[in-house]
């Protein structure tokens, strides 16, 4: 595993029930900031070992092609969504 894809799962590891980052603040708090892209990149491979639903757009903007199933999973968590689009 890369340095960034490390830093990024550490980053995902460490959210709990309800916590929401977009695509950015993940890339800022693994030590790459601007690197939203990749971190979008990495979670399009990864399984439900690591918490990708907790991932939004900017905007708070749900994963495309994902949508009903991020939208259950957030919900089941406590995270309001309504149209797709998580409420803060």
């Amino acid at each position: 595993m890369t340095e960034f894809e490390t830093a990024v799962v550490a980053v995902l590891k460490g959210l709990g029930d309800g916590e929401v980052l977009t695509y950015g603040e993940v890339a800022d708090e693994a030590g790459f900031p601007g690197a939203a892209r990749a971190v979008g990149n990495l979670l399009r491979t990864c399984d439900d070992d690591l918490p990708w639903w907790r991932v939004v757009a900017a905007g708070g903007y749900l994963k495309a092609g994902e949508t009903s199933r991020q939208a259950e999973i957030l919900r089941s968590e406590g995270v309001r969504v309504e149209k797709n689009r998580v409420k803060v």
